[in-house]
């Protein structure tokens, strides 16, 4: 990954917002393609089955996608059946893997939905340091956690292997910067990409739009799943 993709994480969409007058015309209640969002070049495998499946590409150290967080979960909470929600912690970095370890052992011990908000909490409001192995076993017990459970997870194979998947869905979903929605294994947008077409707006504003894109991404995956099952 080239390092301004990891400087785009960290303007985020201040910096497209300005590109405003470029996309006038876009609307989220309207999305377009190639403007509110984007369609992959090629559909990526997905495995939620009747479901559609919602991906956020994050981590920990975004101030972007610490604010939006608890938007995000609550609209996820409101899909009830309608999706397979996850999170996938991406490197810019090699020094961003620590943070990747920490929320797949969380996840390992059912503990992600649970603590995940405490550490962006932790990072963005107390300003601590979690993003290297010392620092971040040295808070395990802090939040509540076995150290030695988690340590082991930690450093497991598991863990491991899934940081390696990572780099694979990155190149594979052309994540250039976080928060990141993928939905359905067809269409990513974000922050950065509705802001462009909206214009400057406060970052709450941006954050319900982006929300209302994803609705419309939802439905319309939705849709194809339903006429493919029809067919067959």
């Amino acid at each position: 990954m080239r390092i301004h993709r990891q400087l785009l994480a960290a303007v985020g969409f201040g910096v497209l917002a300005l590109s405003a007058g470029v996309n006038a015309g876009a609307s989220p209640a309207n999305p377009q393609a190639g403007v509110d969002y984007r369609v992959l070049s090629q559909a990526q495998p997905t495995d939620s089955g009747s479901k559609v499946e919602v991906v956020e590409f994050f981590f920990f150290d975004c101030s972007h996608c610490a604010s939006w967080d608890p938007s995000l979960t609550a609209w996820a909470g409101k899909q009830g059946d309608k999706i397979s929600f996850k999170k996938i912690p991406v490197a810019f970095r090699d020094r961003s893997v620590p943070q990747q370890k920490l929320y797949y052992t969380l996840e390992a011990m059912g503990k992600a939905d649970e603590l995940a908000p405490k550490i962006f909490r932790a990072i963005h409001v107390e300003k601590q340091r979690l993003n290297t192995d010392k620092t971040i076993l040295a808070n395990i017990e802090r939040i509540g956690l076995d150290k030695q459970k988690f340590l082991d997870l930690y450093n497991s194979f598991g863990i491991q292997t899934k940081v390696r998947r990572v780099a694979q869905l990155q190149e594979a979903y052309k994540v250039d910067g976080v928060p990141m929605i993928a939905i359905d294994g067809r269409y990513v947008t974000s922050l950065a990409v509705v802001g462009a077409g909206l214009g400057r707006q406060p970052e709450a504003a941006l954050q319900a739009a982006t929300l209302q894109v994803m609705d419309h991404l939802v439905a319309k995956a939705a849709a194809g799943k339903a006429a493919g099952a029809a067919k067959k």
